[in-house]
């Protein structure tokens, strides 16, 4: 995990979603629909704590936990910024494969919206999952996100010079088959899992939930800059409207392809 630290280490994440706020705008758009209006509620995997900070002013009381001891940094910073102090029960260092410091059902809902990126053996992907449902409340919602594989293989045909050694097809082949990506340029994103579509429902189901909703966080990754720019010149009304549609088609299963992130909605039985 030394590799993966040190990216996080140097990577904007909090800035990522400024960069690209339609998958955070999507996604809470489905986190409020789904979330129980009140309630304790666990950041796992959190970065910096963009979802934490929202959370929080919502009303929630909020835990978060992330590998990063830097990003858990940044967020108590952050806490402090937003004057949210009280409704932060605890920010942690922790492994979302084990979390010895959360007691057994203690929130009413739960976010995973990184981890499930980064574990590359099939073990540690269950036991981050089985500890999700471990500290979560019976009938609580989890929202769990993942990275889509095919979308991956396309990309990596699109600019195979940006996503070595995925620049020759014997790589890619193996990629398809395994999910697993370590890029060959050091400092960037790696140590990464892409799970394949149609296996993500049974998986969390395997570990206990029900699945509510499968749904493309950022569909909207699909358009370059020159699309961006072109919509923008036309005004934020434009943008807006965008946004809403990108929203709408979140939930067609015909999309799910085409997102860079994916979105599972859960609820524990």
């Amino acid at each position: 995990m030394s590799k993966l630290i040190n990216y996080y280490n140097q990577f904007d994440e909090w800035g990522r979603l400024d960069r690209e706020p339609i998958e955070f705008q999507v996604n809470w758009h489905y986190i409020k629909k789904y979330m129980p209006r009140i309630g304790c509620v666990l950041d796992n995997g959190a970065g910096p704590g963009k979802y934490s900070m929202q959370l929080a002013k919502e009303g929630y009381k909020v835990t978060l936990t992330d590998l990063t001891p830097k990003l858990v940094e940044i967020a108590k910073i952050k806490v402090i910024e937003f004057g949210l102090e009280e409704q932060f029960e605890g920010l942690y260092a922790a492994d979302a494969r084990e979390l010895k410091m959360i007691k057994d059902e203690q929130f009413d809902g739960a976010l995973m919206l990184g981890p499930m990126y980064h574990l590359q053996v099939e073990q540690d992907r269950i036991k981050a999952v089985k500890e999700l449902y471990r500290v979560t409340k019976k009938n609580g919602i989890v929202f769990v996100a993942f990275m889509p594989r095919v979308r991956h293989i396309f990309t990596s045909l699109l600019s195979p010079e940006n996503w070595k050694p995925n620049d020759n097809m014997d790589n890619i082949i193996q990629f398809a088959k395994s999910g697993c990506f370590n890029h060959a340029d050091e400092g960037r994103f790696t140590n990464a899992y892409y799970f394949n579509i149609e296996d993500i429902n049974p998986f969390m189901e395997t570990q206990g939930f029900e699945s509510l909703q499968l749904i493309s966080s950022n569909v909207g990754s699909i358009l370059n800059n020159d699309s961006w720019n072109y919509w923008r010149e036309k005004g934020e009304q434009e943008i807006e409207k965008i946004i809403d549609l990108i929203k709408e088609k979140a939930t067609d299963p015909y999309v799910l392809g085409m997102s860079s992130h994916l979105l599972y909605i859960g609820r524990k039985k």
